[in-house]
């Protein structure tokens, strides 16, 4: 392909696969949607984490598969699919009564949260098969040279659809007496006009006449592959490392320094917000900085941030958490455009591989938890400490040096 026809690409088809990433961060909803659900159906502790454990399964089952029929059906097709997907998960509540009014739970109404669990299955679902499909087909309509700041930028705007799921509730309720069940239709309406958009352009699919079909057998035999399998081990250990900031950082303000009732919100506006703000600088940054060395900096500054946590100081915690969800910005996208700039016409084995290894974010968070119960919730940040001086290290092999 020209350089002409990719510009001409990019130009018309760049805005709907940001939009795909917006659609992409509804999955991650399953966070507030824990203890909004267990207020509202009066579930137990184990109930309502079937939430979270309903969406991330997802990435474990279906993203080798996906990455495979990807590779046959082409990414458009797949990233429609997983439009689709979502879509539907979503209007199944809505149907069911679901659409903002006060949710009311009677005897007869007790399976509504099995509705629910339902929808974040298919919406989890979905998600994966975007993520598969979205960072590649990212590369397809960048710019030669602008994809991992396009990626980076696609990830920030993920960080808004992964926001809403914190903010919107308490906003229509204090705005207009809603229930955070409107979310329901307000992410289907959003997933509908990205699907129909998503459909409408055309997308020129660079590896599309590769010889080679991918396969399953030829997926595993890429872990056979040192430098991959050391990036879906950073992918896995990054997303364990995120997660485990994101549902440790309010416990640490509720336990250590008696924050309650706001710390969701503080926690937000400490972590949440530097990441959003770290993703959109980023992809500015990466169209001076070679990737590599932005992955350098942004882990130092990651690993400075949690060493500050340790201190045991409130405006050093602070200081340390904003950091890190600096840092933690644009490591997913890095490691991500990296390894496939590495491997383009193995694009599609890559991307189911790596988005499998997002599962990290369901276990990584339970070694988290056992530090915590079994020694401190402070001890316990060691976990994601660990994980990202693991990425320190690959970040400096020489394999990355041409990145």
């Amino acid at each position: 392909m020209n350089s002409s026809t990719i510009s001409k690409t990019s130009k018309y088809a760049t805005l709907p696969i940001f939009f795909a990433f917006l659609c992409m961060g509804f999955g991650d909803v399953v966070g507030p949607m824990v203890s909004l659900a267990k207020n509202t159906f009066s579930l137990s502790n184990i109930m309502a984490q079937l939430l979270p454990l309903s969406g991330f399964i997802m990435f474990g089952l279906l993203s080798i598969p996906i990455g495979v029929y990807q590779d046959k059906k082409g990414k458009k097709f797949i990233l429609i699919l997983g439009l689709i997907i979502a879509f539907i998960g979503l209007i199944i509540p809505v149907f069911n009564g679901m659409y903002g009014p006060a949710i009311e739970i009677t005897a007869s109404d007790a399976n509504k949260y099995y509705i629910v669990l339902i929808s974040i299955l298919m919406l989890g679902a979905g998600a994966t098969i975007l993520q598969v499909a979205g960072n590649p087909i990212m590369r397809d309509v960048s710019a030669e040279g602008r994809y991992s700041s396009n990626l980076s930028l696609a990830q920030s705007i993920k960080a808004i659809g992964s926001s809403m799921g914190f903010l919107l509730p308490p906003f229509v309720v204090a705005a207009f007496g809603l229930d955070w069940s409107i979310l329901f239709p307000i992410y289907a309406i959003l997933i509908l006009i990205t699907l129909i958009w998503v459909n409408s352009v055309k997308i020129n699919e660079r590896d599309k006449e590769k010889s080679k079909p991918a396969t399953i057998k030829s997926c595993f035999k890429l872990l056979g592959n040192g430098y991959v399998i050391s990036m879906v081990l950073g992918i896995f250990l990054y997303v364990g490392a995120e997660v485990s900031m994101s549902s440790g950082v309010p416990i640490l303000l509720t336990e250590m320094y008696g924050i309650k009732d706001l710390e969701l919100l503080v926690a937000w506006l400490l972590f949440f917000m530097p990441i959003l703000i770290g993703r959109f600088t980023g992809s500015a940054i990466l169209r001076v900085i070679k990737p590599r060395n932005f992955l350098i900096l942004t882990v130092f500054i990651a690993i400075i941030g949690i060493l500050l946590i340790f201190v045991q100081n409130i405006t050093l915690a602070y200081i340390g958490i904003v950091m890190v969800g600096l840092g933690f910005a644009n490591i997913f996208p890095l490691i991500f455009s990296i390894t496939v700039d590495r491997m383009p016409e193995r694009s599609n084995e890559l991307s189911g591989l790596m988005v499998t290894a997002i599962v990290g974010g369901a276990l990584i968070p339970v070694v988290w938890g056992a530090v915590a119960d079994n020694f401190s919730v402070l001890w316990a940040f060691a976990v994601p400490l660990i994980c990202i001086l693991y990425i320190a290290v690959i970040s400096f092999r020489k394999s990355l040096k041409t990145a």
